[in-house]
Order: C-alpha cells, then sequence, then structure tokens
C-alpha cells in the first residue's frame, strides 16, 4: 500500500483524548479517583431523562427521528425561536464541522483564538482553509485585532463565550461593537457550552443577536446539553441561527445524526427545570466554596462564569498534577496552553470537593508551594 496523504490531513496533531479512569487507576496504583479535569457536571441528568432513555432503549431497532422533530418542538417552545432555525449535531462540536464544510474551502480563512477549543482549527485545516489564531488578551478574547483581521477571505470567527479554558465572557456592549466593525459576509460563531453557568446579570440577548442581521453579519450561537444538563456521553448538541444559515448546513448534515436515546433523554431533560436550576445553584455554591479555601492556601483563583476555574498554584502545574494523581485526584494542568503554573478544576460535588482541596494542600506542599 502506498498512502497518499494530502499535507493537510498528514499535519494534523490527533485530539489528545484523555485515559479512561480506570486505566489511570490501573496504572498509578490508586482506586476510588474522581475526575475534576473535563468540566463535567457531576451531579449527572435529571431522574426524568434518565426513565425516558431507559423507556427509549426498547426502540433501538428502529432509526431515529432524522429531523428531531418532537425535540426541536420542545426547545423551540422553550427558547422562542422557530424551528427552522434550530439544528440539531453529535454534541456541539458537529455542528462547528457542518459550518466549516458548508462555508469554508481551499484558501478560506477562519479567525479563532488560543487558547480555545482545540477542533475549530482542526476542522479548518481538514478543509484546506487558512486558520488564524490570536493570543487572548488578558485571558479574553482579544476583539480589536479580530476586527481589523478580518478580510474578504474571512469566513468564519469562532468565539467561545464563555472561554474555555479561562472562563471569561465577553459582555453584550462589547459584542454589539465588536459585529458592527464586521464585513457583512462573515458568520460569527459564538460557543455557548457554558452559557447557562453565566450568572443573570451579566447574560446578553442571545437570540436577538441572531435575528438582527440587517446591515451587519450572520450569527450562529452553539449550545450542548453535555454541560448543565448532565448528558454528555450522549453527545447531543445544537445550533441556533438564521433559517438561511440552517438551510446550508442541513446540506451537509448526515441523516439520523442524532441518536434515539440522545433525542429521548434531552427531551425529557429540558422539561425537568426544576433539577436544572438546582444544578446550577449547586455548581455556582461549589465554586463560590472552592474560590474561597484555595486562596485560604496560597493560591490564586480566577473569576469565571463557567462550572470551572483557572488556579494560579505558584508552582509547576504538571508537577501538582502528577502529585494529586497519585492522590486520586484528576485536574488538568494549563501548561499546554501557555500557563506554566495554572491548573483547571471543575466543579464537582461537595464531597469531591472537599477531597480535592485535602489533597492540593499536601500537594502543594510536596512540591514546595506552601
Amino acid at each position: 500500500m502506498n498512502l497518499q496523504v494530502p499535507n493537510n490531513i498528514s499535519e494534523i496533531t490527533p485530539y489528545p483524548p484523555g485515559k479512561p479512569i480506570e486505566e489511570l487507576e490501573r496504572e498509578y496504583g490508586i482506586s476510588g479517583s474522581i475526575k475534576l479535569a473535563s468540566n463535567e457536571n457531576p451531579f449527572g441528568p435529571s431522574p426524568v431523562a434518565l426513565s425516558a432513555m431507559q423507556s427509549a432503549l426498547e426502540k433501538l431497532h428502529r432509526y431515529p427521528d432524522g429531523s428531531c422533530y418532537y425535540l426541536s418542538e420542545s426547545l423551540s417552545a422553550h427558547l422562542g425561536v422557530d424551528q427552522a432555525q434550530i439544528v440539531f449535531g453529535n454534541g456541539s462540536n458537529e455542528i462547528i464541522e457542518f459550518l466549516v464544510k458548508a462555508f469554508v474551502t481551499e484558501n478560506d480563512e477562519v479567525i479563532t483564538s488560543h487558547p480555545s477549543f482545540l477542533m475549530y482549527q482542526k476542522f479548518v485545516q481538514v478543509r484546506g482553509g487558512t486558520n488564524q489564531v490570536l493570543p487572548l488578551k488578558g485571558m479574553a478574547h482579544d476583539l480589536e485585532k479580530i476586527a481589523v483581521l478580518a478580510s474578504a477571505r474571512t469566513k468564519l470567527i469562532f468565539l467561545d463565550n464563555p472561554n474555555n479554558p479561562t472562563g471569561t465572557l465577553i459582555s453584550a456592549d462589547q459584542l454589539e461593537l465588536f459585529l458592527s466593525r464586521l464585513p457583512e459576509h462573515v458568520i460569527v460563531v459564538l460557543d455557548e457550552a457554558y452559557i447557562d453557568f453565566v450568572e443573570d446579570d451579566k447574560k446578553y440577548d442571545t437570540i436577538s443577536l441572531i435575528n438582527d442581521v440587517a446591515g451587519r453579519c450572520g450569527v450562529v450561537c452553539l449550545r450542548t446539553f453535555s454541560k448543565a444538563y448532565g448528558l454528555a456521553g450522549l453527545r447531543i448538541g445544537y445550533g441556533l441561527m438564521s433559517k438561511d444559515i440552517a438551510a446550508c448546513l442541513h446540506k451537509v448534515r448526515q441523516p439520523f445524526n442524532v441518536n434515539l436515546v440522545a433525542q429521548e433523554g434531552a427531551r425529557a431533560a429540558l422539561a425537568d427545570q426544576a433539577f436544572y436550576v438546582k444544578t446550577l445553584k449547586m455548581t455556582a455554591d461549589g465554586k463560590r466554596y472552592l474560590m474561597c479555601e484555595v486562596e485560604k492556601l496560597g493560591c490564586t483563583a480566577y473569576p469565571s462564569q463557567t462550572n470551572f476555574f483557572l488556579i494560579d498554584v505558584k508552582t509547576d502545574a504538571t508537577s501538582l498534577y502528577e502529585e494529586m494523581l497519585l492522590k486520586g485526584v484528576i485536574i488538568r494542568s494549563m501548561k499546554a496552553y501557555g500557563f506554566p503554573q495554572f491548573i483547571r478544576i471543575s466543579i464537582g460535588t461537595d464531597q469531591e470537593n472537599r477531597r480535592f482541596l485535602d489533597c492540593l494542600q499536601g500537594a502543594l506542599q510536596e512540591c514546595g508551594n506552601v
């Protein structure tokens, strides 16, 4: 066999998946570990959603609804948007792929920030497009430089808002000014995977941004059921956009891309708003507690509008990660993101949060921080 792989494919570094907890426990000889590294929801899905998914298992011999009709109907009513403005995906990252497939060809440009979600750039590279990557400014998107960089070749701009890994948020005023400065042909993609966790007084009107595009560029918002709704294992997300953009995405979307169990689980989770609100409260309470306590240990906690936050541990983050792993606590070192003394942690349950703090104190001492 003589593979002839195009350069744009051969030069891609595959997305680095984390090892299963069971494998890490085997390698390190530990047990009962906890994972605070992947921004997951530790409280799980709604019991109503679990029941709906269990019932859905009896229909697995049938193909799923290719239009996600009933889920679309529920989400349309919940958000106040037309069903034709919603596109569902196998995780919101599949909507990113749809956007790149639909609007980016060879030599087109896409603007992203670093650090942010790595898959933005990978999808563009697969299509033969050009990535223009700008560093964050003060841990936030450098909107001024992005606006200046946008050109006739720019097709998409990806802004994760709130940003991962910093947890910073672009305000409504900043967004309005930024959008007004861009060429009309550009599509701005707001990746709102963590929007549910944003404080109420800091939220902006996403639907208006999508609908009020007279004289300015288009806007697409990406959302997911993985985070606040606790359905990460099902891989289901969606995009909100104009009908015209949605129609283009359906042209590149494969049939039956969202499985039957995911559709039923998401629809039931959406209906159980009491559980959703409870999840948000427990997450906010846990974040306040953790941020306060890590400061007492001599670290610096950075404010975040998400279910995770950054911590300056004042020592080598990777060494601290290893020490924490030996104690059965999995966190994320930010060294590869350009923050050599920072870690990122997800909010856990009360028990997990306390264990993290106990282990962090010991790990900091072993790394020479305290």
